[in-house]
Parts: structure tokens; C-alpha cells; sequence
């Protein structure tokens, strides 16, 4: 298998996110103890400004995207690497909460334009029966950048040194001018006009679309799982080693690496979505139950249960991601992809700011009852997914009559 699709415009899209996600591996890594240790902000402070800059980044999300079909999402999607190097490279200046509130800020709103951009330029540039499969390799190649990077930033969180942060920081700034260099190698996609009547930000008010966002969004709390409540559950509740925090870890990266463009297939068209987030919700809660049943038992028990856990929530994780894309660009119009691309970010960044204390009080905090509470959740979710798709796609033609400018 291949990390890289065919030559073309898939490909030069993956290798810029190949680029850039190391530079993010080496922030995601080391900006904790940077803020903390280096910038000498509190935890509290440093929790205040993430939680301030994710509500940022979602209400920008769907008017970043807007821009990048009204001005091309290569410009926009370049426009927003370019400011996010800077944005990255400025980190080095914060000295106090209030700098790295701003920073933080700005950061948000060139993470929402390159997000809503990205949907679009993938929109523009692949073919519609390669849009998923291309989602599927950059999943894959972001995986593989987040990883290497991690290894890298391990050495310096090894040296805990001011200089050594800093470097990692300039590593991540410079990711973003390389990966924006990168993207050169892409021909330009037009912008499309605005519709001539009604509304500008139509993905705002398509009630189908937003209701399957707010589902897709609640689903993806599922990461929140192996990220935040698993690691608790593993430490606090079961006799398993702590060791395998880390190997649950590796499963599901080795498994995204290898088989999320697998995953993907039969999702291109929107029934074919629909039936694979219904699966990933099903799967999901068997992966929460297998969690659940590995409190209080022997280490010998509770490990296989733990792994084959994990190996069944990631398999649930291919199919929710391979679902939202097929149905994000099978309801957007074709004059507002990156409208709709951000709108459906705007989910992903809901599920993103609600998991941390919804997986934490249900799984760490009720226990066993709190697991298989989760996993009926999930169920719900996708079994709610095919009804709202199928209602959004009965106004499609309704949409498609409006009239746009020529």
C-alpha cells in the first residue's frame, strides 16, 4: 500500500500535509510544557486560552470557507499557511496570558481558513469519485507527519531548554511555508461566484446539513476516548500495566496509517456514507462495552480487552471519517464547498470542546454504567445519520434550482 496516491493533484495535496503536520506534531507535543514551563503561564491559563481560541475557530469556520470560494481556495489555502507560520513564529515573542490569548486568536482563524479551504481546493482540484479516497490519504499522511513529529519534539522536551522549545516552534513555522512552497505545484482553482439573491452564508441556514454537522460532531467525541478518558480509565480503574496506554496509542495510529483509505471505499455517494456512519456507531459502542468490561478484572483479562478495544474503536473511527466526507461533499453545492467544508468543521470543533468533560464524568467518573451510557450514545448518533442525510438530500434539488450568477 501506498502512503502517497497516484502523481497529480492528490498527491501534491498529501505531501504539503505530509510537511505540515510534522511541524504540528512537534507544537502538539511540546506547547504544553512550552506555555507552561518557558512562558510561565498556570495550566488554568493555558486551558482558558484553548478553550477561547477552539470557539474562535468554529465561528470562523464556515466564513473562512465562504472566502475561499469566493477568491480561490489556493490563495486562501496558501493565504492561511503563510499566516500561520507567522502566527507559529510570533509564539516565540509571548511572554504573557494576554499575548497568547492574541496569538492563540489569530492562530484560530488561519487553522478555519485553511480547513474550509482544503474542502474546497480538494473539491476544485480531484475529481468527485476521488474527493473521499484523497480525504482518506491525507488522514493517513497526518497520522505519519504527527508521529514523526512527536519523535522529533521528544528531543527537545529531552534538553527542556528555552532554546530547545524555540527551535521546535521555528520547525513548525518553517512547516508551513515549505507545505504553502508545495502547493504551487497545484494548478489554480477559480473562485465561483456568489449566488445572485438570497443569503451568503447558506450553510448556516440549511437546517438538514447543520443537523447532520451537530451529529457528526457529537459522534467525533469518540476521540476523546482513547485520548482523555481511556488513559484515566486505564491508570485509575483497571490492573492492566500503564504501559499500555501507549500501545492503544499505536493501534489506532498504525491502523489510520494503514487502512483509512481502505475505509473509505463505498462512501463516495451519500446512501453509501450514510450506512457507514450508522456502522461506525454501532462499532463504537462495542469498542465502549469491551472498555467497560475491562474494569476490576485480572491484568491478563483486562489487557486483551483493552487492545481488542482499542482495535475495535479505530475501525469505528475509519468509518465515521470516511462518512462525514462523502456526505460534506455530497450535500454542498457546487458554489459553496468551502462554505459547507467549514460548516462541517464547525461539528468536529463542537465534538472537540464538549468531549473532555462528557467522556470524563460518563466513563472515568460513573464507571462501568458510564461506558455502556457512551456506547448508546454513539449508537443513537449513527443510527440517526442515514434519516437527517436522506431528508438533506430530498432539498437538494429545491437548493440546485436557486439561481447563481453567471
Amino acid at each position: 500500500m501506498r502512503l502517497l496516491p497516484e502523481p497529480g493533484p492528490a498527491r501534491t495535496l498529501a505531501l504539503s500535509s505530509l510537511i505540515n503536520t510534522v511541524g504540528r506534531g512537534t507544537w502538539l507535543t511540546a506547547s504544553a510544557l512550552f506555555l507552561t514551563r518557558s512562558v510561565g503561564l498556570t495550566v488554568a491559563q493555558v486551558g482558558v486560552g484553548l478553550t477561547v481560541t477552539a470557539l474562535v475557530g468554529l465561528v470562523a469556520s464556515a466564513p473562512m470557507g465562504y472566502l475561499a470560494d469566493r477568491y480561490g481556495p489556493r490563495g486562501v489555502q496558501m493565504a492561511a499557511l503563510l499566516a500561520s507560520a507567522a502566527c507559529t513564529a510570533a509564539l516565540v515573542a509571548v511572554r504573557s496570558f494576554a499575548a497568547f490569548l492574541l496569538v492563540g486568536m489569530l492562530m484560530a482563524v488561519a487553522d478555519a481558513a485553511s480547513r474550509g479551504s482544503r474542502g474546497a481546493l480538494i473539491a476544485g482540484a480531484v475529481p468527485a469519485d476521488q474527493r473521499v479516497r484523497t480525504r482518506a490519504y491525507l488522514r493517513a499522511v497526518t497520522n505519519v507527519g504527527i508521529s514523526v513529529g512527536a519523535v522529533v519534539a521528544g528531543v527537545g522536551l529531552a534538553a527542556d531548554t528555552r532554546a530547545a522549545y524555540v527551535a521546535l516552534i521555528l520547525l513548525d513555522a518553517v512547516t508551513y511555508l515549505v507545505a504553502a512552497a508545495v502547493l504551487l505545484r497545484l494548478p489554480p482553482v477559480p473562485p465561483v461566484p456568489a449566488p445572485t439573491q438570497g443569503p451568503r452564508l447558506i450553510a448556516l441556514r440549511d437546517r438538514p446539513f447543520l443537523a447532520f454537522t451537530v451529529l457528526d460532531g457529537l459522534m467525533s467525541m469518540h476521540f476523546g476516548l482513547l485520548n482523555i478518558a481511556l488513559p484515566l480509565w486505564i491508570a485509575g480503574h483497571t490492573s492492566a500495566p500503564h504501559w499500555l496506554i501507549s500501545a492503544c496509542m499505536l493501534v489506532n495510529t498504525v491502523m489510520v496509517v494503514l487502512f483509512q483509505v481502505r475505509a473509505s471505499r463505498g462512501t463516495e455517494d451519500l446512501a453509501g456514507a450514510g450506512r457507514a456512519a450508522r456502522r461506525a456507531g454501532a462499532v463504537i459502542a462495542v469498542a465502549c462495552a469491551l472498555f467497560a468490561a475491562s474494569g476490576g478484572v485480572p491484568a491478563l483479562v483486562a489487557v486483551p480487552l483493552l487492545l481488542a478495544g482499542a482495535l475495535v474503536h479505530v475501525v469505528g473511527e475509519l468509518w465515521h471519517a470516511a462518512a462525514g466526507w462523502g456526505i460534506s461533499f455530497g450535500l454542498a453545492p457546487a458554489h459553496a464547498q468551502g462554505q459547507y467544508q467549514g460548516a462541517y468543521g464547525m461539528g468536529m470543533q463542537l465534538g472537540s470542546m464538549v468531549a473532555p468533560v462528557v467522556v470524563t464524568t460518563l466513563a472515568v467518573g460513573w464507571g462501568v454504567p458510564g461506558w455502556l451510557l457512551l456506547g448508546g450514545l454513539f449508537l443513537l448518533l449513527g443510527v440517526l445519520v442515514p434519516p437527517v442525510v436522506r431528508w438533506a438530500a430530498g432539498t437538494r434539488a429545491e437548493r440546485a434550482a436557486e439561481p447563481v450568477a453567471a
